[in-house]
């Protein structure tokens, strides 16, 4: 019997833009596509932040509990 690996992707999408831009970073683990300079700004932060903090404690979305996803997510948001 052959085991796959778990795979997953976070994908955060902006809805506020209003400038006509199409704004997308991808990486390994994640996509965010979407939102003003500012929202997509903020997105890619959180999105960075939480993947380094789960690459620290030697996890991957894949790998993380979804509680713990969104709590990392919740504290990666940038202040403001």
């Amino acid at each position: 019997m052959e085991c796959k690996a778990k795979s997953a992707h976070l994908l955060g999408v902006g809805l506020d833009a209003s400038d006509g831009h199409k704004r997308i970073t991808r990486a390994d683990q994640f996509t965010l596509v979407g939102g003003s300079a500012e929202t997509h700004e903020r997105m890619t932060e959180t999105v960075v932040k939480t993947v380094e903090k789960l690459t620290l404690r030697g996890k991957t979305i894949a790998t993380a509990e979804p509680g713990e996803l969104k709590d990392l997510l919740q504290d990666s948001q940038p202040s403001g």
